[in-house]
């Protein structure tokens, strides 16, 4: 049995003991009052932190020299937006230098045709003044002069919607403006088309002889103007691609329409065989006068001709309209101009080439 102070002494210990784990735990808490003294915590929370705030430095470090590394970068990036304001620049002037190239070639083509047109007249009228037209010498036609008039006009105003057409499909317009501009051309043939008839009135033969157009459109010259089949030979494939349903009315089109310049073509040449065997009957014969009233008689129905002629045009640019889309139908106009003004064109640089001497 243990002495009374072996036992204090035991019990003094463990009171030690119990009031070092106390303390522990105290520390452990975080607690820092001025009893228990500072806690062994804390100096390892304040190396905790300034571990982070190094931690922190050293991943900001690299964002500022991403950010130097990003400066060439940025300078690359204007420098190619730079050059794409530039070519972007240059394109508009190229597209306004080659819009006044081409107005100026338009001006030239208008002038060189008019040229032509005031050398044709002067040989027309020279011509009547040298023949006369039934015993009056020096007659000229104010019908057909005045159809000349209007024809230079028509021209330069085809000119005009040629530019205009291919204005408004380069902008990529809405069919609302386009269908404007297409019913805008099909009134403009209509007009040369009733000009005709008043020019047939005049004179049925200058307008057959086709002394009002350029020389290289002569050469394709069909009773008094262009073939309706040749207008859809060089309109269709222009406006590909076409749906089945259109190539088949386009092909009905072309089809009704040769059938149509056969019979016109037949009619004519019947007619001319006609007058050649009128004219020729008793050359010898003194009923001279009674021959030349039978010949002006049939050369009534050359007049006809004519307007059967213009309207199986007027009829096929109208069927062309409605088979194709406006933008189609633009687009068709646009070649059909282009066609024509290739011809004058051509037919100005044919009068201007070099002729080798004798």
């Amino acid at each position: 049995m243990n002495s009374p102070s072996t036992e204090l002494t035991r019990r003094m210990a463990i009171y030690e003991q119990f009031h070092h784990i106390s303390r522990w735990g105290d520390a452990f808490n975080g607690d820092t009052s001025p009893n228990t003294g500072t806690s062994t915590i804390v100096p390892a929370d304040v190396s905790l932190k300034n571990k982070a705030e190094y931690i922190s430095c050293e991943q900001v470090e690299p964002s500022i020299s991403d950010q130097e590394t990003n400066k060439p970068n940025d300078k690359i990036q204007r420098r190619l937006a730079q050059n794409r304001e530039a070519a972007r620049k240059s394109r508009l002037r190229k597209k306004a230098y080659v819009q006044q190239l081409e107005s100026s070639r338009l001006k030239l083509a208008q002038l060189e045709q008019e040229l032509e047109r005031a050398r044709q007249q002067g040989i027309y009228i020279i011509g009547a003044s040298d023949t006369g037209c039934f015993g009056l010498p020096g007659t000229v036609n104010s019908g057909i002069t005045a159809f000349e008039m209007e024809y230079t006009h028509w021209v330069e105003e085809q000119n005009r919607q040629i530019c205009e057409l291919r204005t408004a499909l380069q902008a990529h317009v809405t069919d609302i403006e386009l269908r404007i501009l297409v019913e805008s051309g099909l009134n403009h043939y209509c007009n040369l088309f009733r000009m005709k008839a008043d020019a047939a009135k005049a004179d049925v033969f200058y307008l057959i002889s086709g002394i009002w157009r350029t020389s290289a459109e002569r050469f394709f010259h069909w009773i008094g103007g262009f073939r309706p089949s040749e207008v859809l030979n060089v309109v269709v494939p222009q406006i590909e691609p076409l749906t089945d349903q259109q190539h088949l009315e386009v092909c009905n089109l072309r089809q009704s329409s040769q059938q149509a310049e056969d019979a016109l073509s037949q009619g004519v040449d019947k007619l001319q065989q006609s007058l050649a065997e009128g004219v020729a009957t008793d050359l010898c014969s003194g009923n001279y006068r009674a021959q030349m009233v039978d010949a002006i008689d049939k050369l009534e129905a050359l007049e006809n001709f004519v307007s059967q002629a213009d309207h199986l045009r007027q009829q096929t640019l109208q069927q062309m309209v409605r088979i194709l889309t406006t933008r189609q139908a633009a687009r068709g106009f646009l070649a059909m101009g282009e066609y024509f003004h290739r011809l004058r064109a051509l037919s100005s640089l044919w009068a201007a080439r070099p002729r080798e001497s004798a």
